[in-house]
């Protein structure tokens, strides 16, 4: 029997679609818990400067 992995088939695996996004791996990965974070330290300077320059 093959090792190699079963390919779909159909008209998306003959214009390469499937086989394109199966293929491609992200250099560069971030964390949920990144994002998040970052996104409380933006919205916290952003309220602390509206209350400075007020």
């Amino acid at each position: 029997m093959s090792s190699r992995k079963k390919r779909p088939s159909g008209p998306q695996t003959a214009a390469g679609l499937v086989r394109f996004f199966e293929d491609v791996q992200s250099k560069i990965t971030i964390s949920p818990m990144l994002i998040l974070i970052a996104a409380s330290v933006f919205t916290i300077t952003i309220i602390a400067v509206n209350l400075i320059v007020k």
